[in-house]
């Protein structure tokens, strides 16, 4: 199977990249991939990663290929924010880590999920290896777009561009069904409402928490009837996004301290236990930082997903209220929309949309998120 599988709906970018990967005049030494969520950003540049390492361009099959993909090649490095910034020092060490020559691939390629996310000063050493990068580095950036507030000037011109776009709901069925094996039906009611995002829609058809959470959210809009009722789904809303949060924290968290207490020695004796037990301290500090950080970064990514399923809505009902043809986010709350959209007409519901839209915002200016959250329930109920 080609690496470039998990690439869904974007051959014009498969060509272009594939091309790069056989043919070594049409290369450069810094890309950036962008698109809207969901597109498969770090999913073509893991992919472009494992073409360029492979004797083959891509088979799949070779020890090269299957590495990349599994994130274990030695020349392969990745870095995924699971903070909400990927911070200096960060950027530091693998700026030089990506100075050496390759120790087995033909390249040493570093690959940056959420390069919108980097801090000035991250961004200003990246800067400085992009300018003058050793001839066998490469450097992979993923972002929503390529404009300023996401990647600055200065690193965007020494990139070549991919765009990616939205896959179409038939492809995004077609590899929940055909490779994820999912129910015909499941998967084209998943890619269906799933806005164009291939881990949302595997999400959606495997997991029936998920369903519910987004039953429940979908489910507000025409709940909020007194004013009451905006406080309460704030408290429904924000406890979900935590509930969602813990989930993927606790286990997590707890085998990461354990390993850091194996890794420092816990419960040794004998001469310089005392000095490991200190040293063990400030390592502990350090996962403790690393891990709020993170706990941050995952409740307000589960509280953008409930945001992104009402603006989804709010978006359906303009489209009715104005007679658009086209296809509703929401195909499913087809009879929810339209009597919205006969009740509040189209400049209510931008003013809703609105609403969410600035409570995205100001979850990102960091927002406290409860106080985010009331006054977009409020603003909603208002209409």
């Amino acid at each position: 199977m080609s690496v470039w599988a998990d690439v869904v709906g974007q051959p014009a970018a498969v060509a272009e990249l594939g091309g790069a990967a056989s043919d070594p005049s049409a290369m450069t030494h810094a890309w950036l991939f962008t698109g809207p969520p969901g597109s498969g950003r770090s999913n073509a540049a893991r992919a472009f990663a494992a073409a360029l390492q492979c004797p083959y361009q891509g088979c799949g099959e070779c020890a090269a290929c299957r590495t990349v993909l599994a994130g274990t090649h030695s020349d392969v490095r990745e870095i995924v924010p699971e903070g909400l910034s990927i911070s200096v020092a960060e950027m530091r060490s693998l700026v030089q880590l990506a100075a050496r020559r390759p120790a087995t691939g033909r390249w040493q390629i570093v690959i940056i999920a959420d390069a919108d996310r980097l801090t000035e000063g991250a961004s200003n050493a990246l800067l400085k290896a992009v300018e003058e990068p050793a001839p066998e580095t490469v450097f992979l950036l993923c972002a929503p777009s390529d404009h300023p507030d996401d990647v600055p000037v200065t690193i965007r011109s020494r990139c070549r561009l991919v765009h990616l776009r939205s896959p179409s709901p038939e492809a995004v069925a077609g590899v929940l069904r055909d490779r994820d094996g999912i129910d015909p039906e499941q998967a084209q009611w998943a890619a269906s409402v799933c806005g164009g995002h291939v881990g949302r829609a595997r999400r959606l058809a495997r997991d029936a928490q998920a369903r519910a959470r987004r039953e429940e959210i979908l489910g507000v809009p025409t709940k909020l009837r007194r004013l009451g009722d905006a406080f309460f789904h704030t408290e429904v809303l924000i406890r979900s996004a935590e509930g969602e949060a813990e989930e993927l924290r606790s286990s997590r968290d707890d085998a990461e301290r354990e390993e850091l207490a194996v890794a420092m020695g816990a419960g040794g004796t004998g001469k310089g236990a005392a000095a490991a037990a200190r040293s063990a301290k400030a390592a502990e500090r350090d996962l403790e930082k690393r891990q709020k950080s993170r706990a941050t970064r995952t409740q307000r990514d589960a509280l953008d997903r409930a945001l992104v399923d009402l603006a989804g809505f709010y978006r359906d009902t303009i489209v009715v209220a104005c007679g658009a043809q086209v296809a509703l986010t929401n195909p499913d709350r087809d009879r929810e929309v339209r009597l919205a959209a006969a009740e509040w007409g189209a400049e209510s519901s931008l003013r809703r949309l609105e609403a969410v839209l600035a409570c995205r915002e100001a979850l990102e200016q960091n927002v406290k998120p409860r106080i985010a959250v009331e006054a977009m329930m409020t603003a909603l109920h208002r209409g």
